[in-house]
């Protein structure tokens, strides 16, 4: 009778264990469930500040994420002045790729290709992203605020208290979110190892048709009237036809034939020519070198510049030390309201020399926005939202070291 009753215990035990593992695994298969079904769910509340290219990228990778249950685009702009700008940009072969696949058709924009880049105004590019912007944005929870700043009373009078969940801030170096929300102001400046210059040409009387880059490499500049010439004969140069000892400096022409924008640089060395044009006092030397070189490069359908047009010309009074400034703070949670804040674009990071490339930069820097809006918007607690927020911060870093290592040598020294 004893055996008998051990056998029972042993199978009420057995019955007991397996209906536990029964109850646990059903357990795990319903939360698994709900876990999916909760992150399909899932959705988050943006608001992007500043609607210039990085800001309407932005949205639109808010758009594509599947993510975004109300979505916000303000600036301090009206939409005349806003679509107006003037400025070209040369949206590289990396920026083209990230930005097809969310609906940009390079093919119906004003513009024009070479070598993989993709030239066109910064004003016809808003309106194109703003056209699409609208187009896959027609829902209730769309809006487009412009003609607004963003301010204290703003947050006050306008943001309820489950919006916005995340703020995308991209309104350039010079807007005042940031400061706003309390994010940190603090800069750091590195240098990108090489000296540059800027000049501009303004002429109403040429066109506004935006044209590809111009770059010639190994300038060699003739300053031998102030005493500083080279010794050893190399290769010749294309400007001056004198001899050259060693590699120069790198120039580029860019912009459309009624703003025509130069920029020269040359890698940081201690050579007699680059310590003369550091530290020169007279903006005249530099501005006839820019005359020369401009002349010497310009495509053969625009005209010359005449010397009685040099007053016209804006220029650097020397070169300068190439650097680029990042924000310490770039993504942050603001945990009295609950809000997460991701900055991009020149409110991220600034280069003071400028070739065209800030808005490619800024586009870098969007290639992890859709991963972070996903991650916010499935978070189950803080330590979720701070991983999130690590991802970004690394990436953004990512895109500084990158830029550092490779990014003149893509816009300038190639």
């Amino acid at each position: 009778m004893g055996a008998g009753t051990t056998g029972s215990d042993d199978a009420e035990a057995l019955d007991a264990v397996l209906g536990t593992l029964l109850a646990v695994l059903v357990l795990v298969v319903v939360k698994a469930a709900v876990d999916v079904l909760r992150r399909r769910r899932a959705h988050a509340t943006v608001l992007v500040v500043g609607a210039g290219p990085v800001g309407l990228t932005a949205a639109l990778v808010a758009v594509r994420s599947g993510r975004v249950l109300k979505l916000t685009v303000l600036d301090a702009c009206a939409r005349g002045p806003l679509l107006g700008r003037t400025q070209q940009i040369a949206l590289d072969p990396r920026s083209v790729r990230f930005l097809q696949p969310l609906g940009v058709d390079f093919d119906n924009m004003e513009g024009c290709w070479r070598n993989g880049h993709f030239f066109t105004r910064v004003g016809v590019f808003q309106e194109h992203l703003l056209s699409l912007l609208e187009r896959k944005g027609q829902r209730p929870g769309f809006r487009l605020i412009l003609g607004t700043k963003f301010t204290d009373d703003f947050m006050r009078k306008v943001v309820v208290p489950d919006w916005p969940k995340i703020i995308v801030v991209a309104d350039g170096s010079h807007g005042e979110t940031c400061s706003v929300l309390g994010l940190s102001p603090d800069y750091v400046v590195e240098s990108c190892n090489a000296y540059g210059a800027n000049a501009t040409i303004t002429r109403l009387d040429q066109r506004q048709v935006p044209t590809p880059e111009i770059r010639a490499h190994n300038l060699y500049l003739d300053l031998s009237a102030y005493g500083i010439e080279f010794t050893s004969a190399k290769k010749e140069s294309p400007i001056s036809h004198q001899a050259v000892k060693q590699p120069g400096f790198h120039l580029k022409i860019y912009g459309t034939f009624r703003h025509r924008y130069i920029a020269l640089a040359c890698p940081a060395s201690d050579s007699k020519v680059v310590r003369f044009l550091r530290h020169t006092v007279s903006s005249s030397v530099m501005k006839t070198i820019f005359h020369q070189a401009f002349n010497a490069y310009k495509m053969d359908i625009e005209p010359r510049v005449r010397d009685a047009a040099m007053s016209r010309v804006q220029c650097s009074r020397r070169l300068f030390e190439i650097t680029l400034s990042h924000r310490r703070a770039t993504a942050a949670y603001i945990q009295g309201i609950g809000r997460v804040v991701t900055v991009e674009g020149e409110a991220a990071r600034v280069l003071n020399f400028d070739t065209g490339s800030g808005v490619n930069l800024g586009l870098q820097g969007l290639e992890s926005l859709e991963e972070f809006i996903g991650k916010i918007a499935t978070a189950v607690d803080q330590s979720d939202i701070l991983e999130a927020l690590a991802a970004k911060i690394r990436h953004s870093k990512q895109v500084v070291e990158d830029f550092k290592q490779n990014g003149l040598l893509t816009t300038i020294f190639k």
